[in-house]
């Protein structure tokens, strides 16, 4: 069974939504072997400068890469990442899946993104869409599409 690991910058704290998230972790388990890893977001100042910001995703740049299992398929979610549809998500993960990667690890930044030294590590770059969503919302919806691009390779009806 293959492995999903979703690592986010910040912790959760809205209630729907971490329910929309569990059940979307919940209907994973049929699937794969999903694990969610939850990395603190660096304290800014109100009016960080460049540099604080790079320094705080540097910061989480290192923690990041202490927790990507060894031999993963990185996808790195950014905003200037290729967008793919929902089949074409399920195809890249059965790609991988077929060449024997047996663990694949999402990476969702904080809210000033994620180092560019980790984006460029990724196997893939991958973007929903040009807009701008609240991590914690997004986190639910990246569940989602990986949830459904799993039911597209079992040829379940959910995706219709």
């Amino acid at each position: 069974m293959l492995g999903v690991t979703l690592i986010c910058v910040g912790k959760m704290k809205e209630k729907h939504l971490i329910s929309a998230f569990e059940e979307y972790r919940k209907r994973l388990g049929a699937f794969c072997r999903f694990e969610l890893v939850e990395l603190p977001e660096q304290r800014l100042s109100d009016n960080p400068s460049a540099k604080e910001i790079e320094t705080a995703l540097n910061k989480e740049a290192a923690e990041i890469r202490k927790h990507i299992p060894a031999g993963a398929a990185v996808v790195a979610m950014c905003v200037e990442g290729t967008q793919k549809s929902s089949p074409e998500l399920a195809a890249q993960i059965s790609a991988w899946a077929n060449a024997g990667v047996s663990r694949l690890c999402f990476l969702v930044g904080g809210s000033f993104g994620m180092s560019e030294e980790v984006k460029r590590s990724a196997a893939l770059r991958l973007s929903v869409s040009k807009m701008t969503f609240p991590h914690h919302l997004f986190r639910v919806m990246l569940a989602e599409q990986i949830y459904r691009a799993f039911t597209i390779l079992e040829g379940s009806r959910y995706h219709k």
